[in-house]
């Protein structure tokens, strides 16, 4: 008897001292930082989309280290006026964050995104809202794609501030203007995917949310062929000391650039970098108050020419369908697309040119349910070409009527011109399947 009550009291401690743990929160090495999520509320899109998107934010948030001294979240809606559905220090669990998400209601309206930018732009940096100095800011638009307003502008100080901009797409949009509004690299910050399909990138971008958010360490961001932005959480004060930032090719250490920044500066951007190198990067804190160690992070800027990525097939008709790609990688050095199209069982192949500022074409003239091989191909001023490939179907069309007989007092009809059947030329460059 005596076994049996010690045992009931041992083990009513250890869930006593279970629940006190989980109550304490995260633990005291979490992330910190702020994360605001910017949904899409406005009429465009339909009820049983905006519920599928709040249940993929409630199921990305729900591992996350929420609570004080961790992440804080935010939860904006995008309408004819941006409204706060709750600010960063509104909640202080996780389970509370996801309670408001679920509880969060549709809005209508318009679709005035740079509007509610400009709005959460104030949020991630206003501490009347619970945003906290120094801490890394992330944002996470989740978007059917069309704005009534303009995005680039606001979308662009976001990032000039140090916020990293992750896209979630649900398959409309322009492909260009999303990938300028990300953040670089944006095969890491920008997804398309299918409303009924969310959760297959849950686990990705909550990775990548939690990268970004890592206190207490150099990282870099906004990644491009010939710049990338640096940023470090508050060491110092503008009082107590200054940075020295260090930046050198790997195999040249001696070429090192130097920059002395201010103790209240958390980021700078090295530009005039070359492409597809390996750079080293150091951050010297440098104070009379206390000795801070050096922090060090190596960087590998993204090729010059790269691309297209990402070809996107839509809007498929029995005669005719979109092409959309991600625009190659430095856009001054590419002269244009060529984008290639044919039967996968042989047939004429056609090309279609557009110019290098679009990255989208409709292909007329198909045939109802046939499978079509398409490759787009980036021509770049150093005479190199880069192209992709992606499979595409037309849906069948409505079977035609069987043309009436003609009259015996008439001639036969003329016999169809025959066709030039063309092999389908292989893709230039270093074609890969699209994904």
């Amino acid at each position: 008897m005596l076994l049996w009550t010690a045992l009931a009291l041992a083990l009513g401690l250890w869930l006593a001292l279970a629940r006190s743990g989980a109550e304490r929160g995260p633990p005291a090495s979490a992330p910190q930082g702020d994360l605001l999520f910017l949904l899409d509320s406005s009429a465009s899109v339909s009820h049983y989309e905006f519920s599928r998107v709040r249940e993929f934010v409630g199921q990305l948030v729900a591992p996350l280290p929420l609570g004080p001294g961790a992440l804080h979240a935010s939860l904006v809606h995008v309408g004819s006026l941006p409204h706060s559905e709750f600010p960063f220090n509104r909640h202080s669990s996780g389970q509370a964050v996801q309670d408001a998400i679920r509880a969060s209601a549709q809005r209508m309206g318009d679709t005035n995104t740079g509007l509610a930018l400009a709005f959460a732009k104030e949020q991630l940096f206003a501490e009347a809202a619970g945003a906290r100095p120094g801490v890394p800011k992330v944002l996470v638009w989740v978007t059917d794609g069309g704005s009534s307003d303009p995005v680039g502008p606001p979308m662009q100080e976001l990032k000039d501030l140090g916020v990293t901009v992750f896209i979630v797409s649900t398959g409309r949009g322009n492909l260009l203007q999303l990938s300028a509004a990300a953040s670089a690299p944006v095969e890491k910050h920008l997804h398309f995917v299918d409303v009924d399909d969310l959760h297959i990138i849950a686990q990705q971008l909550r990775s990548s949310i939690l990268d970004a958010m890592q206190p207490q360490q150099l990282h870099a961001s906004e990644v491009t062929p010939s710049s990338v932005r640096l940023a470090w959480p508050a060491l110092l004060t503008a009082d107590s000391g200054y940075y020295v930032l260090e930046l050198a090719p790997s195999g040249d250490l001696g070429a090192a650039r130097r920059q002395q920044l201010p103790g209240d500066a958390t980021g700078w951007t090295w530009a005039g970098l070359e492409p597809d190198m390996d750079y080293e990067v150091s951050l010297l804190p440098e104070s009379n108050v206390r000795l801070l160690r050096p922090q060090r992070v190596r960087v590998r800027t993204l090729p010059g020419e790269a691309g297209p990525e990402r070809v996107v097939i839509s809007h498929a008709r029995p005669r005719s369908l979109r092409v959309s790609w991600a625009p190659a990688l430095g856009p001054a050095a590419v002269l244009g697309y060529v984008v290639q199209f044919g039967p996968l069982r042989g047939g004429a192949a056609q090309r279609v040119e557009v110019p290098a500022g679009s990255n989208t074409t409709t292909l007329q003239g198909l045939a109802p349910g046939t499978a079509y091989l398409v490759t787009v191909s980036a021509a770049f001023r150093s005479g190199r070409e880069r192209a992709l490939s992606a499979k595409a179907c037309t849906p069948a069309g409505e079977r035609s009527r069987a043309p009436h007989p003609a009259p015996a007092s008439r001639s036969p009809p003329e016999p169809p011109e025959p066709r030039t059947r063309v092999a389908l030329p292989a893709a230039v460059g270093d074609t890969r399947t699209g994904r």
